[in-house]
């Protein structure tokens, strides 16, 4: 009897662990390669489908044609709308609002013109928009609120914000926005509230503070007040909690130093500052207090890290710490928010060589950016006051890129309690299942698959990849990839896949 025993644990474990596995139901192929074509995409979790903006170069010539294609939720070809585009201007972003796409497009050359395709998402029907723009040299973000479009530029060394009216087809500059840069700064649109929220930072070389700024859909000022700390913190930025209920300000703050995060820090701007400013609902919490934060480390290291911090603490100092955070738009919950943030280094190398006709000293090297490297992600739950509940960390291998952007995805799982966190490394996808604090792996990956038979297959050469956040419990891989199939000839592709956790079992 006791033979059998051990086969039937380690078959009940493996039944186990691959109900935990992700499905990929739906797999949309295009026959199109890195050299040739840029897409672009905008999920639609409002129906469940997508939207893609294709730019492919003609054969044998410059020119270039654009398209938009929806797909349905299995990544069906639902319509397809070619673009025409006015001569000499390159496509910049994308966006939406509800079932309605947007396509920023600015000049190839110097101009101070912006042109804006709308497309409505349901019919595939085109709307065109023309500005008349100042010199515009950056443009940072792009975002619509019921026919009102808000870009973050930079004019003049300074960051501002431009209100383009869809409706009327009108420009207007929004003097409420205009900050000296360089500067920390978020941007967000909330269409449950109606409003938009810009939080920068502001600094006098010693200490620093918030300014938090909440604008109509038509771009009026509707507050503007400072966050600050009356300790040796300072706070580097922030975003509002979304909707009607509460007006959290979730962010990081520093030690000095603004390059640098120190911890996590919360207030309730519902409550009145006191005289000097400060906010008696403020809270701070140290990474080096959360349960997780140091799992990207030895556990040999990390005892070490939070021993240091005690003892330095006992003599009324602080353990500075060097990290880096990109954070995410907070997710609402049946209980408060979930916050995520990805630590992330920036590394350089010496790419220009000394040239005699350059002038450099001999021996001298241009730096120049080797791109950003994440190493681990924190995950925070906190209540509809501010307090933290738990967190997590996702310690990430291989997550590399040229620009700084968001690495890991974060998605409810269909209990409603627990999350995934994932990302696309090359061919496989890993993820990890958050359950409030309790441990759990780092490791867990699934190939991505390259057919939905059961034909072998194997990809190569997978560039521009990555992973958005879909809808319900599913996200969207994506990237070019040349496959090698043991039947039939080679194909390159441009691929979307449905990466769907529905079938996770409950707690």
């Amino acid at each position: 009897m006791k033979l059998f025993l051990l086969p039937l644990l380690w078959l009940c474990i493996g039944s186990a662990l691959a109900a935990e596995e992700p499905t990929q139901p739906a797999r949309l192929e295009l026959p199109l390669d890195a050299y040739n074509s840029e897409v672009s995409i905008q999920p639609l979790p409002t129906d469940s489908s997508v939207v893609l903006l294709v730019e492919q170069l003609k054969p044998g010539a410059f020119a270039t044609t654009l398209s938009f294609q929806k797909y349905d939720y299995q990544l069906r070809p639902v319509w397809s709308s070619p673009l025409e585009v006015p001569k000499g201007f390159s496509f910049d972003r994308l966006t939406a609002d509800g079932m309605t796409v947007y396509a920023l497009f600015r000049p190839d050359l110097l101009g101070n013109q912006l042109w804006i395709a709308e497309l409505d998402a349901q019919t595939g029907v085109l709307y065109a928009h023309m500005f008349e723009a100042e010199d515009v040299r950056s443009i940072y973000d792009f975002r619509v609120l019921r026919g009102q479009a808000f870009l973050t530029v930079m004019i003049e060394n300074h960051l501002t914000a431009l209100l383009l009216d869809l409706r009327h087809n009108r420009i207007s500059s929004l003097p409420a926005i205009y900050e000296q840069l360089p500067t920390n700064f978020t941007f967000s649109v909330d269409p449950l509230a109606r409003r938009v929220d810009f939080i920068s930072s502001q600094t006098n070389g010693y200490k620093s503070r918030l300014q938090v700024k909440e604008l109509s859909a038509e771009g009026q000022l509707l507050r503007s007040e400072f966050v600050q700390a009356e300790s040796d913190r300072n706070l580097l930025m922030a975003q509002l909690s979304p909707g009607l209920r509460d007006r959290l300000l979730l962010g990081t703050y520093s030690l000095r130093d603004a390059r640098y995060a120190q911890g996590l820090f919360v207030a309730d701007l519902n409550e009145a500052p006191t005289l000097t400013g400060s906010r008696r609902s403020l809270r701070f919490y140290d990474f080096l207090n959360l349960k997780h934060f140091f799992d990207f480390v030895s556990p040999r290291r990390a005892v070490r890290l939070k021993v240091r911090g005690e003892q330095l603490r006992a003599t009324n100092r602080n353990l500075r710490l060097h990290y880096r955070l990109l954070t995410h738009e907070l997710l609402p919950t049946s209980y408060g928010y979930v916050l995520v943030g990805e630590v992330y280094n920036q590394r350089f190398r010496n790419t220009v060589p000394y040239q005699p006709s350059s002038g450099m000293p001999l021996g001298t090297y241009g730096n120049n950016t080797d791109g950003y490297y994440t190493t681990h992600a924190i995950v925070c739950g906190f209540d509809h006051e501010g307090n933290l509940l738990w967190d997590n960390t996702f310690v990430l291998k291989n997550a590399r890129s040229y620009d700084l952007v968001e690495m890991v995805q974060l998605r409810p799982l269909p209990d409603g309690q627990r999350f995934v966190l994932a990302y696309l490394d090359e061919y496989r996808i890993r993820y990890k299942l958050i359950d409030g604090a309790n441990a759990s792996s780092n490791d867990l990956m699934v190939p991505v698959q390259t057919t939905l038979s059961d034909t072998k297959e194997k990809a190569n050469n997978a560039t521009q990849q990555g992973m958005l956040a879909w809808y319900g419990s599913r996200f969207l891989a994506f990237g070019y990839q040349h496959i090698r199939a043991t039947t039939g000839a080679n194909r390159d592709v441009y691929f979307l896949n449905a990466v769907a956790f529905d079938k996770m079992t409950a707690k």
